[in-house]
């Protein structure tokens, strides 16, 4: 079972979900929440991949805009939650979450070579996190993707969506596969969010 550990950021501390392998780590992995929080399901994200072999952190991105203490199992998996947690994106910011990124890639370092993992919001952020820090990356169902499509990959990145996904229409997934036609591109018979076994 992980537990919460504390990440430094430039912008304060953020909390981060840690989960260990049995034995030697594989490498790292920073698993990058929805726009739900670091709640129990991407704790349990977290617990899976550590069950395969990685050091993996799945940082509270949300600490740096409602504090260190806030219960991250708070937004509902509704209309109500989708906004709140909206809001909640907006406040952070692409650059402070790429920060908190930076500081958990950092801390996994000794584990091996670190990617991340990302889906909804942070699929976006998991495509950031390659094109510009530099790091392996998972981008599951990021409907933010399209505006990032013309950086320069720095590593790596597979993408995966749900063709029934009304946040992210056809042209879009094509887009990934025109502009960056070098990284794997994955489509599926299913709605966003098919990977969480929740809401």
């Amino acid at each position: 079972m992980g537990e919460w550990v504390t990440l430094d950021t430039h912008h304060g501390p953020v909390r981060a979900w840690q989960a260990e392998p049995d034995g030697k780590p594989r490498g790292g992995l920073v698993v990058i929440q929805e726009i739900f929080g670091a709640n129990a399901h991407i704790r349990e994200v977290a617990e899976g991949f550590a069950a395969k072999g990685y050091a993996v952190l799945a940082p509270s991105f949300f600490d740096l805009v409602d504090g260190p203490a806030a219960d991250p199992d708070t937004l509902p998996y509704d209309p109500d939650g989708v906004k709140r947690g909206l809001e909640r994106v907006t406040a952070l910011g692409v650059e402070k979450a790429l920060e908190v990124v930076r500081a958990a890639a950092s801390r996994l370092a000794p584990a091996g070579r670190v990617g991340t993992v990302g889906y909804c919001w942070g699929g976006s952020i998991a495509l950031l996190a390659a094109l510009r820090l530099g790091l392996p990356s998972v981008s599951y169902y990021g409907a933010r993707n399209v505006q990032f499509l013309d950086e320069t990959a720095k590593a790596p990145v597979m993408f995966h969506f749900g063709a029934q996904d009304r946040s992210i229409p056809p042209e879009a997934i094509k887009a990934h596969r025109e502009k960056l036609p070098q990284m794997a591109t994955f489509v599926y018979p299913a709605d966003h969010a098919f990977n969480r076994n929740v809401g």
